[in-house]
């Protein structure tokens, strides 16, 4: 690893949270924010331009899903690290994007040395994963997980069971309406329906949900 600060560009949609994990990167001598997006799209702009050397990227961000913008990331000439950030622990996903590429998950429940401690990690050595998750994911990392639906699409489709609109179950789970409908639209792809009611009644009939949510 040279000696320069490491490079970071910061990928998340909620621009409160995304500029404060830049005010903690910059306040390090070893680090330097390149620049922020806050959907897929952007991202990737910004890795082709800036040449960083970390991308910490939010899982629930619009315009892509998020093993897509990982390979787009990953793709291009002189990688950078990938870092994960999410507000949640679905272990098939943990699963997923680290078999992808994605050297770090670290949960938004993280504290700010645990944080700058991922970062430097995967900076200094590629060859290793680090995991910032609580304890009952990395017990489930390695069993298989039951359902073709991850938890936060099953925890949207329950919402939507109880009546919910986009927008009161984005503020309920405290993400966009645009994730909200992008995790609908991934379960419709799933269970191969195509309204809200489909989904749950066809959950419902899985065994994914139970009935009167």
């Amino acid at each position: 690893m040279s000696g320069r600060p490491t490079r970071v560009v910061i990928a998340d949609d909620h621009t409160l949270f995304r500029e404060g994990i830049a005010e903690i990167c910059e306040v390090e001598d070893d680090l330097h924010v390149v620049g922020q997006a806050d959907d897929g799209p952007g991202t990737l702009r910004l890795v082709r331009r800036e040449d960083p050397d970390v991308v910490l990227l939010d899982v629930e961000m619009p315009g892509s899903l998020p093993e897509e913008t990982v390979r787009q990331i990953l793709s291009v000439p002189s990688a950078p690290c990938v870092a994960i950030l999410t507000m949640h622990d679905d272990a098939r996903l943990v699963s997923k994007l680290v078999a992808i590429g994605a050297q770090a998950y670290i949960s938004k429940t993280a504290t700010r040395e645990e944080l700058l401690a991922a970062i430097r990690a995967v900076r200094r050595d590629r060859e290793h994963i680090v995991l910032s998750v609580p304890k009952r994911t990395m017990h489930r990392l390695g069993r298989p997980v039951e359902g073709p639906l991850s938890s936060r699409e099953l925890e949207v489709l329950n919402l939507v069971a109880r009546g919910l609109s986009n927008a009161q179950i984005a503020a309920d789970l405290y993400i966009s309406e645009g994730t909200v409908k992008r995790h609908l639209t991934n379960a419709y792809l799933k269970l191969d329906v195509r309204s809200r009611m489909n989904a749950v009644n066809k959950a419902v009939a899985m065994g994914l949900l139970r009935a009167g949510v």
